[in-house]
């Protein structure tokens, strides 16, 4: 399978600091693969250079085999962009905005289909200024693909969506990847990168910590979640000592994160086997997304 975007040991400095420190990955054509980081990563500066707005320092970038930096028009107009925040012409009509931005491109999408993908064709007549913040979102996208591009590149594309346009823009993303469309995503949502990418690369300090699928990322955290209301009379004065300290008095629930799922178990299971106790309400859970990227990126998890 062609690569539609290469990287390798890409460098950016800003003086003395590394934004970006020799990082490097390969993005086969049509996949969907999400970047990963805390703020300060790296995640918006690399995706800035393989746009072409900003050079690297040291290190190799290639986009559809082009290098972003010097492509001519023929190159750019096989790419997509949402960045970050854009200000949209309020104005036009959301079907007048696609097709004077379609004329700038050999080979667009028909706007008809644009609409569709974005899921604003009954609102084609409504001025941009009138829409809602998720709708114009969508219209960002629209302009993003109107070119029929071959890589789409979103700058976290949903934050300070609500949950409903947020997912009505992971659906339009689905469509697109589902056709054909390389994607390359950052995000700070963890369900973002969940739901939509086969492949998620973990930045930190400016280097590469994990480049996994979503669940051999979720495997790397190593614990699981193990949770068990304890029965109503059920005795806690023998309750094996690794469990002991992961009941909460006042509710009387068992709750608990281990990287010994094995051990743990055999214990709660010997132990209410003893007292004939119902297990019915037991709940196992796999490594969390969240634990492993926080751990990989150096943060600490906030439990409620």
């Amino acid at each position: 399978m062609t690569d539609a975007i290469t990287v390798r040991e890409l460098t950016k400095r800003y003086g003395d600091f590394a934004a970006v420190d020799g990082i490097s990955f390969d993005i086969p054509a049509g996949r969907l693969v999400a970047v990963l980081g805390p703020n300060g990563a790296g995640k918006t500066t690399t995706i800035e250079i393989l746009e072409g707005f900003s050079p690297p320092t040291t290190g190799e970038v290639r986009v559809l085999g082009a290098d972003p930096l010097r492509g001519g028009r023929s190159s750019r107009a096989r790419v997509g962009l949402v960045l970050q925040s854009t200000s949209l012409e309020t104005e036009p009509t959301i079907a007048e905005l696609l097709s004077l931005f379609g004329r700038l491109y050999p080979n667009p999408r028909p706007v008809a289909e644009v609409l569709e993908l974005i899921d604003l064709a009954d609102e084609a007549r409504a001025r941009v200024g009138t829409l809602s913040g998720g709708q114009q979102r969508r219209v960002d996208l629209g302009l993003a693909i109107i070119g029929n591009p071959e890589v789409l590149f979103l700058d976290e594309p949903t934050t300070g969506l609500d949950p409903e346009a947020r997912r009505r823009c992971w659906a339009t993303v689905q469509r697109l990847n589902d056709a054909g469309t390389t994607v390359l995503l950052t995000t700070h949502y963890l369900d973002e990168a969940d739901q939509l990418a086969d492949r998620v690369i973990v930045l930190s300090a400016g280097r590469v910590v994990a480049d996994k699928t979503p669940a051999d990322l979720r495997a790397s955290g190593g614990v699981s979640h193990i949770r068990y209301p304890l029965p109503l009379g059920a005795p806690l004065d023998d309750l094996p000592l690794r469990l002991t300290n992961h009941v909460d008095p006042i509710d009387r629930v068992l709750n608990l994160r281990t990287d010994q799922v094995g051990p743990v178990l055999a214990d709660l299971v010997a132990w209410a086997r003893h007292h004939r106790l119902d297990l019915a309400a037991l709940e196992v859970g796999p490594p969390s997304l969240e634990e492993a990227y926080l751990s990989l990126a150096g943060l600490e998890l906030e439990h409620a």
